[in-house]
């Protein structure tokens, strides 16, 4: 198996003039380098010794030029002298044949794939794999320890904490996960004995999975061999046996993939009984953005599906995050727009309002867009809906605690996990104390205000944290806002997180970059003398502070429900999320996660989209499954000026040291914005060195989400600035600061010697 991955790879490799592959030298040399350069130089005695041994093995190989004879040309040349040997000297040519092979392995050296084929060649199918399974366990076991004695301990000093989740794996599902890797060539041969050197896998069972999970692929490639020694003309190479060998290694990974599955199928569900019909097709758990569109797929396919949901149709989503914030944002928006009419020409004036005015609009419009999600819906389109609570008590069994008071158990085929998140709250000591309000909460409390907060604090310098702490502010609270990180916007470049500071600081918000929430504190009686006070102490640079406030808002991230759906039960791993593969399926192959609960973002238009592929494989997966695609995952932050980001940004392509150019557009060039008199932020794409294939795009200012729309687009079906700058933009919108920034783009590529020539041109022609 490894040996198909050898060779799979050479095939694909651009040959040298005689007829080599060159690239196998390079492989050979960088792992050397890479074992040298990844130790410290105070390193043991006997380590240099193995890296030195090991390194006049590989450079006397290639010296000496003992790599033609693992070529197919030099395979087929030497074939009648060894088989001659072998004749002569059957024990011996056998022995000196499991050495070579043990050596070429253990070092990592070209040519296995072809010793593999020479094998079969030479001695036939059954002797032919014995020696090469045999001598390919132990030679990859002898790279494994090399790997181990060399490299592991600097490795896990080094990327320890990075490493800690694998090694955990590795020591739980370790023997399973190699076979995984042996059985199905996904990373070449050497690569695998030098990465499993680094985890704590046991030797013994390094050796025996190694030995049993590349046999199959032994064999194929064996019997593979034995059809080559046959070819005497051309005519050989269409003979039936050689076509089936060659048949057996494009069908092989298919075939192991398949059975892998199936052996694992029947590992988790050994202790359970599968009923005989089912009840449903799906059952889906949550009514959010994820359970709500994995409940209409699989009901426009006509599948029988019960969406379970014991709250509020429409999820965090409608309820208490995107709709309700956008509302107050548009209100407070407009707050602000009155205080500098005169911007516009107009006079300015100070807002006079209800704020319980304002929070009933905003439970208007929850109520307007709630039909959209509502059981009468959602019930028209096809999909049962239960209110109650669903906890999987088997692999195909869900039971419903009925809000009305009854229980009732179905059996589906599938199940789709969507139960969303819910706000973090912080272990503060007080906290409960001094009483707090979070994203969820705060719509429900707020409303009953008369007036907003005198003094408000906002725990948390993310975007939920960001958007509340301005739109409060601009509605007339003075507004604190509390973040630990160095900077607001962690995930965004600097200078977003400086322009968003800004902007915040213009509308009153005092910022607080690198302070740390200690406890909260209560003081005071109710009603007697200035009565209850709230105070939460943070901590800056060794000192104490204390920060008085009417209300706190804790806005610092949001966790999975994990609790409550029988996951501990059923043995489903669990860390932040919820664990699924590239296909959302849980430990169990029929249980798929989508949305917040099974991350890695947290965004509603995420969770639709995952929730496709959790519901086209949920239902259909027996015949074909989709990997979800997070290649291309736009977000916005809808603070004044807006951020909106897809792809890479600078921050992002440094810590993972991806090269890359930078084209920057100012939009207070821009003749729309500055009609508007929104005439700030940029445009800035990311694009690779060279070429104008994006990367990544960060847009600052307004309408900025919307603006996105179109790279993002462009990104998802491999169109680059050339085809945006191409592409007419109706005058005047903000729009176009996407083809000016193209054009930007366009301009720092521009071919100066080709212009410097035709200004030449140019000139002759005037005469």
């Amino acid at each position: 198996m490894a040996c198909m991955a050898i060779n799979s790879s050479q095939k694909s490799r651009s040959q040298c003039k005689n007829g080599r592959s060159t690239p196998d030298y390079v492989w050979a040399g960088l792992a050397f380098l890479a074992l040298h350069q990844l130790n410290n130089y105070g390193q043991p005695m006997k380590q240099i010794l193995i890296l030195v041994a090991a390194a006049v093995l590989i450079l006397g190989f290639f010296a000496l030029d003992l790599n033609q004879y693992l070529t197919l040309e030099g395979m087929k040349a030497s074939l009648g002298q060894f088989e001659a040997h072998r004749a002569a000297a059957p024990v011996v040519v056998g022995l000196a044949f499991f050495g070579v092979y043990v050596a070429v392995t253990a070092l990592s050296l070209p040519g296995a794939a072809i010793l593999t084929l020479a094998a079969g060649a030479l001695f036939g199918l059954t002797v032919g794999t014995l020696i090469v399974s045999f001598a390919s366990s132990l030679g990859a076991t002898l790279a494994f320890l090399a790997s181990r004695y060399v490299l592991r301990d600097a490795i896990q000093r080094r990327f320890g904490e990075r490493l800690k989740a694998i090694n955990e794996g590795m020591a739980k599902d370790g023997p399973l996960y190699l076979f995984t890797l042996r059985l199905v060539p996904v990373f070449p041969f050497f690569l695998v004995n030098l990465l499993m050197g680094l985890t704590p896998i046991r030797t013994l069972s390094y050796y025996w999975v190694s030995q049993v999970g590349m046999l199959a692929g032994t064999l194929v490639y064996v019997n593979a061999g034995t059809q080559l020694a046959q070819i005497t003309s051309l005519s050989g190479i269409v003979s039936p046996g050689l076509l089936l060998s060659f048949a057996l290694l494009g069908v092989f990974p298919m075939l192991a993939k398949k059975f892998l599955g199936f052996l694992q199928s029947r590992r988790v569900y050994a202790k359970w009984l599968r009923p005989k019909s089912f009840d449903r097709n799906l059952v889906v758990i949550g009514g959010g953005a994820a359970g709500l569109v994995s409940a209409y797929i699989a009901a426009a396919v006509k599948a029988k599906v019960t969406l379970v949901e014991a709250h509020k149709m429409g999820g965090d989503c409608l309820n208490y995050g995107c709709v309700p914030s956008k509302a107050l944002i548009k209100s407070a928006r407009i707050a602000n727009q009155m205080r500098h009419a005169e911007d516009y020409g107009l006079s300015a004036t100070e807002p006079r309002f209800s704020f319980s005015k304002v929070m009933a609009r905003v439970h208007a419009v929850i109520a307007a867009v709630a039909p959209h999600d509502s059981v009468a819906r959602y019930t028209e389109l096809g999909v049962e809906v239960l209110q109650g609570y669903a906890k999987i008590v088997g692999p195909w069994t869900v039971e419903i605690k009925l809000n009305d008071g009854g229980t009732q158990r179905l059996t589906t085929r599938a199940i789709v996990i969507a139960a969303g998140a819910r706000p973090f709250v912080p272990p503060l000591s007080g906290l409960d104390d001094v009483g707090y309000v979070t994203s969820d909460t705060v719509w429900d409390e707020f409303a009953r205000l008369d007036a907003p907060p005198a003094r408000l604090v906002v725990l948390g310098g993310g975007p939920i944290g960001c958007e509340l702490a301005q739109s409060f502010a601009r509605l007339g609270s003075r507004v604190t806002q509390i973040e630990m990180a160095p900077r607001i916007m962690i995930r965004e470049d600097i200078e977003v997180s400086d322009l968003a500071r800004d902007a915040l600081a213009r509308d009153g918000v005092d910022v607080l970059t690198g302070h740390k929430a200690l406890r909260c504190e209560r003081e005071g009686i109710e009603g007697v003398g200035d009565g209850v006070r709230k105070f939460i102490v943070v901590e800056h640079q060794g000192q104490e502070e204390r920060i008085e406030f009417d209300a706190l808002l804790c806005a610092v991230g949001r966790v999975a429900r994990l609790q409550g759906y029988g996951l501990e039960d059923l043995g489903i791993p669990t860390q932040r999320t919820v664990a699924v593969n590239d296909y959302l399926e849980t430990l169990y192959p029929n249980i798929y996660a989508a949305g917040d609960v099974a991350g890695p973002y947290q965004f509603t238009h995420t969770a639709a989209h995952m929730a496709w592929y959790a519901a086209v494989n949920a239902l259909f997966g027996d015949f074909r499954k989709f990997k979800v695609d997070y290649s291309v995952v736009p977000w916005a932050t809808f603070i004044e000026p807006e951020v909106a980001r897809v792809g890479l940004n600078e921050q992002d392509a440094k810590e993972k040291n991806i090269p890359y150019e930078v084209t920057k557009y100012g939009i207070d060039d821009l003749d729309r914005a500055i009609a508007d008199g929104t005439a700030h932020g940029f445009v800035k794409v990311l694009t690779v060195p060279g070429k104008d294939r994006i990367l990544g795009v960060t847009i600052v200012g307004e309408h900025a989400g919307d603006l996105l729309a179109e790279f993002v687009l462009a990104m998802k079906h491999g169109l680059g600035l050339n085809k945006i700058l191409g592409t007419i933009h109706t005058y005047p919108t903000l729009a176009e600061a996407n083809k000016y920034a193209a054009g930007e783009w366009k301009r720092a590529h521009a071919p100066q010697k080709l212009l410097a020539l035709l200004g030449r041109f140019h000139a002759w022609r005037r005469g």
